[in-house]
């Protein structure tokens, strides 16, 4: 457990690499990268130096693709630089693949993250510089270029360019002059060097390196390094020395993977505070008390013609897109429909929908088949489209008109738990960006919504603390049953349908989720002593409904889990067990209210036995009927 919390890395979207020693680099690199594809696969690269030469190898796809470009090169480098990419700023083309060059090649750069302010840094550079990609990490290239003459020094001029960069990154730099070091950087995403003799490592996963190295040192925010095939020097950002802790890792390269997890699962479950922030990163502004989007085209005229709103999706997605009707018709004032999408395709439909109608398809991989049917019919009717994905350049976000990506990376578990939490993050932005467009929603609501989504990283990130190990209690009591009943009411009734298919995914017991006033409308009649019934009742406007409901269910004979909020001891005395979470906004609550939910059907699938990646019969994406 010491282990787990020294090594939880931060994890963003793409995976990095270097290597100085006596090793031919290449190699190192593609050996390392192969362990790192996980973390991104859109398209891959290195930096190395070719008979004195800094030269870049890039491609498009899977990393065999550079493999096998490279095998006829005969490369015989002992320094390098690499990346494989997942998206987040420009298409998965070879110009927008790492490493990115400056204009005169003189300096490579490999990173991971998002450069909140890169549009500002590109217009500024933009006369002086030959732009060729789409990326935010291109600015790093001409930035670094740029200080570098002036300084005349690598480590002086990233030094000088990290003061100018906004939001996250994680940086490993070449440069044509200094042929036997790499300088690396890191703010708000994952870095570590490792330690061999005669060589070092510069990895954003310890996956990367562990075949080679057990030992490491965790890079904190502000620092900047400097590593030679002997030597490790690290520098704050005012370039004054600092000292970081070797530390020897203990995991074997397949637990290193899953950063010390037992299943990605976990490792995913425990990701979605970073994910939240870098889903929330450069898109609020609360000067302003507005959202913005690189990649959505509405303007004032067309959001204010909207006269009602169809949500497309499958499964978790879909569970998704029932939280954002609340959203829709509380905050931006439209009446509100959600799809199955499967349903929806076939249904004569282009007789009600027009160009006043606002689509949005919701699909994490960008390529669940239902969805993109749907979608492409809903289009014939000429309606305004947006789409939300976490794939750039997927089916679905090429073929609308409007994309909003939700940054959170590569989600390997089957059972969906970051991606849908990112989801909700940008249903919410989606929400308050038409609501300000429209006026339906007066600043001083924006301002507090948008100040809550803010403070919920921290949030969740306590709501993971305390109701681990609680979950983890009513799994062991718990795993036995046949059956479970999840009741929630208005905006957490969704999350009660996404907390009993969690179950059903990958424990492979039956659960089903209701709407709380239903029950007796039915489901009454399955209570039993036998029946556990899982009930959200975290504080709002609809509480005392819920209390009734929970009292109902007691009075059967259910044995009663409930989910509420903090400071509620009161719901101690109608429920055998709770599990408290943090307080926040009642529309804010489904993100906080997941989390136990997530744990529990997580741990009950532990408990039995099951395959909790890879659950049976299902896949991550579906991409046939």
């Amino acid at each position: 457990m010491i282990l787990l919390k020294l090594f939880v890395w931060r994890t963003n979207m793409c995976g990095i690499i270097g290597y100085v020693g006596k090793r031919i680099a290449e190699r190192v690199l593609i050996d390392a990268l192969k362990k790192l594809e996980y973390r991104g696969y859109d398209s891959s690269g290195i930096s190395v130096f070719n008979d004195g030469t800094l030269s870049t190898f890039r491609k498009v796809g899977k990393l065999i693709n550079l493999e096998s470009d490279l095998a006829e090169r005969a490369l015989t480098s002992r320094i390098g630089i690499g990346h494989t990419r997942w998206a987040t700023h420009g298409k998965p083309t070879e110009l927008n693949a790492h490493p990115h060059s400056s204009t005169k090649n003189k300096i490579t750069v490999v990173h991971n993250g998002i450069i909140e302010n890169y549009l500002e840094i590109k217009q500024q550079l933009e006369k002086e510089c030959n732009f060729q990609s789409e990326t935010d990490t291109e600015v790093i290239a001409h930035l670094l270029e740029k200080c570098y003459a002036v300084e005349g020094d690598l480590l002086k001029a990233v030094a000088c360019t990290v003061k100018t960069l906004k939001g996250s990154y994680a940086l490993a730099v070449l440069c044509q002059d200094k042929s036997n070091e790499i300088v690396v950087a890191k703010n708000s995403s994952p870095l570590i060097l490792g330690l061999g003799k005669g060589e070092m490592f510069v990895a954003s996963d310890i996956t990367a390196i562990l075949s080679y190295t057990n030992k490491s040192m965790v890079l904190e925010d502000g620092d900047i390094g400097v590593i030679t095939k002997n030597t490790v020097q690290v520098y704050d950002k005012e370039l004054k020395k600092v000292t970081r802790e070797i530390r020897e890792i203990k995991w074997d390269a397949v637990l290193a993977e899953k950063d010390g997890y037992k299943h990605f699962m976990l490792k995913e479950i425990y990701e979605q505070p970073q994910v939240i922030e870098d889903t929330l990163r450069g898109r609020v502004n609360l000067e302003e008390n507005d959202v913005a989007f690189d990649y959505v085209n509405l303007n004032e005229e067309d959001i204010k013609n909207i006269d009602r709103v169809v949500i497309l999706a499958c499964g978790t997605s879909y569970h998704a897109g029932l939280i954002a009707k609340f959203l829709m018709e509380d905050l931006v004032g439209i009446p509100c429909e959600v799809d199955i999408a499967s349903e929806f395709r076939y249904r004569k439909h282009l007789n009600v929908l027009n160009a006043e109608t606002l689509v949005i398809a919701i699909s994490q991989s960008g390529e669940t088949a239902d969805t993109i049917a749907s979608f492409e019919a809903a289009k014939k009717a000429n309606v305004k489209n947006l789409v939300i994905s976490n794939v750039i350049d997927s089916t679905l976000a090429r073929k609308s008109d409007n994309v909003v990506y939700t940054r959170c990376g590569p989600e390997i578990g089957v059972a969906s738990t970051k991606a849908f939490t990112a989801q909700l993050c940008v249903l919410y932005l989606v929400a308050i960006f038409l609501g300000k467009k429209r006026k339906s929603i007066d600043n001083d609501l924006v301002a507090l919504v948008l100040k809550e989504l803010l403070k919920l990283s921290q949030k969740m990130s306590q709501a993971l603390k305390n109701t681990k190990a609680i979950m983890e209690d009513w799994a062991k009591k718990f795993h036995k049953k046949h059956s479970f009943l999840y009741l929630g009411r208005n905006i957490n009734y969704p999350i009660a349908l996404e907390g009993a298919l969690k179950l059903k995914e990958i424990s492979y017991i039956h659960a089903e989720g209701y709407p709380a006033g239903e029950m007796k409308h039915g489901p009454i009649a399955l209570i039993d002593e036998n029946m556990p019934v899982l009930t959200i009742a975290t504080q709002s406007s609809v509480y005392d409904k819920i209390a009734a409901n929970v009292e109902e269910a007691r009075a059967r004979g259910g044995r009663m889990l409930v989910i509420a909020s903090e400071g509620n001891d009161k719901i101690r005395y109608q429920s055998e067990f709770v599990v408290y979470v943090p307080k926040t906004m009642e529309i804010l609550t489904p993100m906080l209210n997941i989390i136990p939910l997530q744990f529990l059907s997580y741990y009950i699938a532990e408990i039995r036995g099951c395959d909790v990646d890879q659950p049976r019969n299902l896949a991550k994406s579906v991409t046939v009927e």
